[in-house]
């Protein structure tokens, strides 16, 4: 185990130095001139020039990569453009709240797609698959930031039951935070959970045809003990690896929900950071979210042996 760690942690390494380099050459070809964005669409060429010199945007590309490598080795990510902030306070700042609703989201998601997964298997072909089945065609449909702005419209401005934007932290004032983090939670997991509806179903609808299923159900064993104890915990790889892959996605789906519900996370930053061509901003984000990404996937498969003994990494 210790050795196969060892190998995924240099594995995650390699990934940073080649995602590093990638991140750093596309926010280089974005359109536009940060000096325009710092000076204003008036200053004069001579004025532009001296700040990109100042920045080192003049220099070739290799000689602005190892430049800003050799700091992120050192544990800065830089300053922002415009606001002149250390780009690593404002991860330490924003983080906590894209994480907590990453958390949220997937939460829900397996809150309902789990339980609604194992009901369309458990009663196959009837009225309530096909309603499960149907509901969940229609919930992977629907774009999750159109749907946040339909939870605003009718939860929050309509029915005035739920806030409809802002963050507040969850250690600090925790009724408040849960109010806040439900609309967008909710929009981003609703879309998730249809997948995991699907894949929960797909797989225990295999497990329940299994030897051991039918073995179980001769000793008298009742049919929520074989479903629950039996076949579901059986059937969880596969839904552990869509809940891994769509975490990392849901740290990207970020960037659109934090803007819809006026959220100061990652993803606020990160379109602030594109709009202003604020190069360090957007780096050290994306940087950032390609770690997380890699952690998460790691953990992933290290899930695996706790779900299923027999899946050893010696």
């Amino acid at each position: 185990m210790l050795s196969y760690i060892f190998q995924r942690v240099v594995s995650v390494i390699l990934l940073m130095l080649v995602m590093s380099a990638v991140i750093f050459v596309a926010t280089t070809w974005l359109p536009g001139d940060p000096a325009v964005s710092i000076l204003g669409v008036e200053s004069s060429a001579e004025e532009r020039a001296k700040v990109r010199e100042a920045y080192g945007l003049d220099d070739p590309v290799p000689v602005q990569y190892a430049r800003w490598f050799g700091r992120v080795l050192e544990g800065d990510l830089g300053r922002s453009i415009r606001t002149r902030e250390a780009v690593g306070d404002m991860l330490v700042s924003r983080a906590p709240v894209t994480l907590q609703l990453t958390i949220f989201a997937l939460l829900v998601a397996m809150a309902i797609g789990i339980p609604a997964g194992i009901c369309a298997a458990r009663w196959r072909g009837r009225t309530a698959d096909g309603i499960i089945s149907t509901l969940a065609l229609i919930a992977s449909a629907i774009p999750f930031f159109w749907l946040g702005v339909l939870l605003i419209l009718f939860v929050a401005v309509r029915l005035h039951w739920l806030p409809a934007s802002g963050y507040a932290l969850l250690f600090e004032q925790p009724l408040e935070s849960l109010k806040l983090m439900i609309l967008p939670a909710t929009a981003v997991g609703c879309s998730l959970a249809a997948l995991i509806t699907r894949q929960t179903r797909a797989a225990m609808l295999q497990v329940l045809n299994e030897d051991f299923v039918r073995t179980g159900r001769a000793k008298g064993l009742r049919e929520d003990q074989v479903v629950l104890r039996h076949a579901l915990p059986n059937a969880l790889i596969p839904v552990i690896t869509v809940v891994g892959l769509q975490a990392g996605a849901l740290l990207g789906g970020a960037i659109v929900t934090e803007k819809v519900f006026a959220i100061a996370g990652i993803g606020s930053m990160v379109i602030d950071g594109i709009f202003n061509r604020d190069f360090p901003v957007i780096q050290g984000a994306m940087l950032f979210i390609v770690l997380c990404v890699a952690l998460i996937n790691l953990v992933v498969d290290l899930l695996y042996t706790l779900v299923d003994p027999r899946i050893s990494y010696r």
